[in-house]
């Protein structure tokens, strides 16, 4: 990222708000020739007490003087203060105006984004938080900086340096060869720190994703007492940054001795050329603080070019990782524009390989038809690719190579938003959203009315719990367990109602009467839909139609119950295994018995 490449892709940004950046220019401008009065009056006053001194003028005329002259500071102050406010106010507002964009866009851009870009472990969701945070903060800062802190300093620095060669050449010339020392110094300074600056942005990505992987992970952490451990890895991470930061200072340190010295030296070359020119006559003794106030006007804006260019490293750095993600066009998710009146539900699958973004292999040459309106079951031990065929038929991630076809016509050229529309997914680990139950469950179907969100939940089997709630509805959701939880993504699924759908392990953290409850709401909304289920329960993959069984990532066998159970083969080995784990004969035994 150079100077030239972020302001073009800041520009966008700005361009929206170019009235307020012209109010903040034209007060700019009024502060800068204001900012300069100050040293006028006092060459003046000087001047003129001096004359008043030698021709002993009468007290009472010098207290005029000075009542004009506080009369003319006070004027000024208060103009300067109108101007100052106003600078400020306008490009805070600026300011929040484009890190609100900034944030808008990028979670905008994100959401369009296809499955494999979050699942690449360089996005992990600590990485992301900090390149997304960082960028618009340093990007804010750099706005701020140019329009409230940058613009005036240096517009104010350039109109004393005119002053000061109006008013003498020489005394001019040595306020303006200041100025390229200071950049050049300014300049190996940014130059040396940069470094640096990319391993903190290195540092602080790990550190927070540790941080989140470590609360995501306390129980784990807890149970098997290794707080101890968790410690040590965090320590190191947080030792490195400490040793980055004070090479960062140091180095900082050096530099700006060095730039303080620069500019002590410009003042005793003022002093000593001013005093000369006063001694020669060719100055009133005003001029002597007349330049040197007009040469603090200079070296002040001077003086903040390191945190300048700090500044405009950070954003430069920061920014690209930013900007890396908001113009990550070729992650966006693919989509046709084939829009049917109607969808059966056919799915046809032609050798279809796939490959995760991180090189695992998770289907080989798979072939399979499901046919529409029955019920299909992905039977195999896990690993075998089970969840990897929902996700590509889900089209959250596209086949290496193969075809998959919905209808007789290839999914890729289906609109993306109109297929999931159509399709129901329910996982082993449904995500509740922070909010009420109400609106958790009326993410199925936004416009939703109470009433049918009752309907879905009395259809998932959990509206008696909702209302023994103290707020009912209006409870929130992170208050119900995991398997209540399980349920309002169930309810969801009612609510939405589409002619496809998937379920992957959708009873696996239900108990065995909510199993039950589940099952029987599930059959009912499976009758005249095509139905995907992945599960290892016994009661689900024997109501299934058709039953496709997978090893390693292939299609291995494919068939009824009834067929597979008598090839004595894998599924015979798999049902057998999820028989014996459920001790049938003790169960049998027991029924019997009563």
């Amino acid at each position: 990222m150079t100077i030239s490449n972020l302001y073009k892709n800041i520009l966008p940004f700005v361009k929206p708000y170019k009235n307020l950046i012209f109010i903040a220019l034209g007060l700019t401008v009024i502060g800068s020739f204001a900012a300069q009065i100050n040293a006028f009056v006092l060459k003046y006053t000087v001047d003129k007490i001096s004359d008043l001194l030698v021709n002993k003028t009468p007290l009472n005329q010098g207290l005029h003087i000075v009542g004009i002259i506080s009369a003319i500071l006070l004027g000024k102050e208060i103009i300067y203060s109108i101007v100052q406010f106003g600078q400020k106010f306008y490009g805070e507002k600026l300011k929040i105006m484009i890190a609100r964009d900034f944030s808008q866009s990028i979670v905008q851009k994100i959401l369009t984004y296809r499955m494999a870009f979050y699942t690449n472990e360089e996005n992990e969701s600590g990485k992301l938080q900090t390149r997304i945070d960082a960028g618009i903060s340093s990007l804010t800062r750099l706005v701020q900086n140019f329009f409230i802190d940058i613009l005036p300093l240096f517009t104010t620095a350039i109109v004393a340096l005119v002053f000061m060669f109006l008013a003498n050449f020489y005394v001019g010339l040595v306020g303006l060869i200041t100025v390229p020392i200071y950049f050049y110094i300014s300049q190996r300074q940014a130059a040396r720190l940069s470094g640096f600056r990319r391993n903190m942005r290195y540092f602080r990505e790990n550190k927070n994703n540790q941080i989140i992987n470590l609360i995501d992970s306390i129980t784990v952490i807890k149970s098997f007492v290794r707080e101890k451990e968790e410690a040590a890895r965090h320590q190191q991470i947080q030792y490195d940054m400490t040793e980055n930061q004070m090479s960062t200072r140091k180095t900082s340190y050096i530099f700006d001795s060095l730039k303080s010295f620069i500019e002590q030296i410009g003042i005793v070359l003022v002093i000593i050329l001013t005093a000369y020119f006063v001694l020669d006559e060719q100055m009133t003794l005003g001029a002597i603080m007349f330049h040197i106030m007009l040469f603090n006007n200079v070296s002040a804006p001077i003086r903040q070019l390191h945190r300048i260019y700090d500044e405009v490293n950070d954003a430069l750095i920061y920014s690209e990782s930013f900007f890396v993600i908001l113009k990550a066009d070729d992650q966006k998710e693919s989509t046709g524009t084939y829009r049917p009146t109607h969808i059966t539900g056919a799915i046809e699958m032609r050798n279809v390989n796939f490959e995760y973004p991180n090189g695992i292999s998770a289907l080989h040459n798979v072939s399979m038809k499901i046919e529409p309106n029955q019920i299909t079951a992905l039977v195999g031990l896990s690993g075998a690719g089970k969840s990897t065929v929902i996700n590509v038929l889900d089209k959250f991630y596209y086949p290496s190579s193969g075809q998959i076809f919905l209808d007789g016509v290839d999914l890729s050229e289906y609109d993306t938003h109109f297929l999931r529309e159509n399709i129901g997914l329910v996982l082993q680990k449904n995500h509740i959203f922070k909010g009420t139950i109400a609106d958790n469950i009326r993410y199925g179907k936004i416009d939703s009315s109470i009433d049918e969100v009752k309907r879905a939940a009395m259809k998932a089997y959990i509206h008696e719990q909702i209302i023994e709630l103290p707020k009912g509805y209006d409870s929130e959701a992170h208050l119900l367990s995991g398997g209540q939880q399980q349920r309002i993504a169930i309810a969801r699924m009612f609510l939405k109602n589409p002619p496809i759908i998937f379920l992957d392990e959708p009873t696996a953290n239900l108990d065995a009467i909510a199993t039950e409850q589940i099952k029987n709401s599930l059959d009912a909304i499976k009758v005249g839909r095509t139905v995907v289920i992945v599960s290892h329960s016994i009661s689900q993959i024997i109501d299934a139609s058709h039953i496709i069984v997978m090893e390693k990532g292939r299609v291995v066998e494919d068939g009824t119950h009834e067929d597979l159970y008598d090839l004595k083969g894998v599924y015979h080995r798999i049902f057998s295994a999820m028989a014996n784990s459920l001790n049938l004969d003790k169960i049998t035994k027991s029924m019997q018995d009563n």
